[in-house]
């Protein structure tokens, strides 16, 4: 990575293609001295950043506070360590640092919740046969429910693989999906895989992107759809088990599944993550990570904090000890076939 003494390079690089106000990609003048480093930062979270207004966040009181610890003879550890707590004053799970050395993050998002995942249970539930189809680990359990562990939307998972393991599990009466402790990744396999629940075209959030440098110059919101796949499709009963550690593209897989027929959200609140992160780079050459274009729900309200459950449902350590998953077994009761 080039360290440019002089210029500062603010380079926006999307997850997807999308339109952006004119000039996203420019040079200014930012000197390679902590001061210039700090303005850098602080003009790109002020011009791009998504979420100031929605946090209610003073942007330049926060400048206020921070500018001050600044000074010419500073390390590069204590210049990185005042950038980093600057920016985890946006409370942003999607914003990060990064030098060669380190990456600054921000994990209360989680930190205060319940964990309400235990891989070694979700291990037993699995047993030894389950099988693999790319990101999905997937088994039929003992009373005839298919119970699908899809741990990260970076690993891809494609309609064949969809296809193939909604086809082996389409004799059960009802359907788990547990994206619990998934972190994100790819919006395509959130996309893909929501549009096996749905028969017909459904609307499941916004999105919007910057048009200007004001904090509340956003696009008028864009519709996003879910088309139904061309290929196996379930119809029956599910269940999506989340947690808090479900974030940014398992936030979006979340969303799109609540808008789906037959299918029901059950555990905790989702991490959220809405807004789509673009980067940029600093004089010195670290590279900041932010979110830049809001992702609403259906009604146009907010998911940047995340998504409450239809069902709340905690681990508790009475089942743990006989070890039972809390969530899957609520789940389970859910989707027993009422006789008639």
């Amino acid at each position: 990575m080039k360290h440019s003494a002089s210029i500062w390079k603010l380079i926006f690089i999307p997850l997807l293609l999308l339109p952006l106000f004119a000039g996203c990609i420019r040079e200014e003048e930012f000197d390679n001295t902590p001061q210039g480093n700090f303005e850098a930062l602080w003009k790109i979270i002020d011009e791009q950043y998504c979420f100031l207004d929605y946090k209610q966040i003073d942007w330049d009181a926060i400048r206020d506070k921070y500018q001050p610890l600044i000074t010419p003879d500073m390390s590069s550890d204590g210049l990185f360590e005042v950038l980093g707590n600057m920016l985890a004053e946006l409370k942003d799970g999607h914003v990060n640092l990064y030098s060669a050395s380190n990456t600054a993050r921000y994990w209360d998002w989680y930190l205060d919740y319940p964990r309400n995942y235990d891989e070694s249970l979700v291990e037993r539930y699995l047993g030894r046969d389950y099988r693999i189809s790319s990101g999905l680990k997937y088994t039929i359990l003992d009373d005839n429910i298919g119970y699908i562990s899809y741990t990260s939307f970076s690993d891809g998972i494609g309609e064949g693989n969809l296809d193939e393991t909604l086809s082996y599990l389409a004799a059960c009466n009802g359907l788990i999906i547990d994206v619990r402790n998934n972190g994100g990744g790819n919006l395509t396999y959130s996309t893909r895989f929501a549009a096996r629940f749905t028969n017909e075209r459904i609307l499941t959030g916004y999105i919007q992107h910057k048009t200007g440098k004001g904090h509340s110059d956003f696009s008028e919101p864009e519709p996003i759809y879910v088309d139904p796949s061309d290929g196996v499709r379930w119809q029956k009963k599910a269940v999506v088990l989340t947690n808090r550690h479900s974030y940014s593209a398992t936030n979006d897989f979340i969303n799109a599944m609540r808008y789906m027929p037959n299918v029901t959200l059950l555990g905790d609140k989702s991490g959220g993550g809405s807004g789509l992160p673009f980067t940029s780079e600093l004089p010195n050459g670290w590279v900041v990570r932010f979110s830049a274009s809001p992702h609403l729900d259906a009604d146009k309200q907010q998911i940047e904090f995340g998504i409450d459950p239809d069902v709340k449902v905690d681990m508790t350590e009475e089942d743990k000890a006989r070890g039972l998953d809390t969530l899957i077994e609520a789940a389970r009761r859910l989707l027993q076939v009422k006789p008639e």
